[in-house]
């Protein structure tokens, strides 16, 4: 008698069933159409575990260029400031920074600002 992947093959299939659990209809219920739908959803998953990190960065630079603004100081200078400086901060720390500890921010500010100044003076 020849073996027929039996309980292998059942085993699979519950597997693919519990991770197809809350599809829509032959979504969860059917083989073909569930495993086309995981590789989509898994693709997707991939993609957007990326474009997560893209996002954030994107709303710490908006916080700080509007906390920066809000102090008299445009993004970029504030960025090239902190850089002269040699402060080394992720964006979002000081996104952090600028909501819950604006006095701090306040004083990365006039950091910056001074550097921006001292630079221009010289040239």
């Amino acid at each position: 008698m020849r073996a027929r992947k039996g309980s292998a093959r059942k085993k699979a299939r519950k597997r693919l069933f519990k991770e197809l659990k809350g599809n829509f209809g032959a979504r969860s219920h059917l083989i073909k159409m569930g495993f086309e739908t995981l590789v989509r959803a898994r693709q997707f998953a991939y993609e957007h575990r990326r474009l997560k990190k893209r996002d954030f960065r994107a709303l710490w630079v908006t916080r700080v260029a509007a906390a920066a603004e809000q102090r008299g100081m445009s993004y970029s200078r504030f960025i090239y400031g902190l850089k002269l400086a040699k402060i080394e901060l992720d964006r979002k720390s000081m996104s952090e920074l600028a909501i819950h500890a604006p006095h701090v921010f306040d004083e990365l500010v006039k950091l910056a600002d001074a550097e921006v100044k001292a630079v221009a003076a010289k040239n």
